[in-house]
């Protein structure tokens, strides 16, 4: 099956900047919408931002203008470039594709294995 794999989380002072980025592994012909989601303790998941595979996006209110997400086709990747970080931004991020088509088939809302973000104050 095609899996997710994220990277980039970490540690980072208020104002500053982290990339996340996923990767889909396997033989994949096509990934269809492809977006970050994050889930602070205690709350639920939130989507943070999401890409079609025709580049069009849209971002969750707090963080327009901050963040911003893009996808590389040809490496069936997503990037998350997030800048003027603050500590609720605090979470982890999860990677999530809604449907892939691979050499296993389709596949339906796959998510990643979640990366932690610290913003400290």
């Amino acid at each position: 099956q095609v899996h997710l794999v994220e990277s980039g989380g970490g540690l980072v002072q208020a104002g500053g900047s982290l990339t996340l980025s996923c990767a889909a592994s396997g033989r994949i012909f096509s990934l269809n919408l492809m977006g970050w989601y994050r889930q602070a303790p205690g709350k639920q998941r939130e989507l943070v931002a999401r890409i079609s595979s025709l580049g069009t996006t849209n971002y969750a209110d707090p963080v327009k203008g901050r963040f911003t997400i893009s996808r590389d086709n040809a490496k069936n990747t997503v990037t998350l470039h997030m800048n003027s970080l603050q500590p609720e931004d605090t979470a982890v991020y999860y990677c999530n594709v809604d449907r892939v088509r691979s050499e296993y088939g389709y596949q339906n809302n796959l998510w990643g294995q979640g990366t932690q973000v610290t913003v400290s104050s």
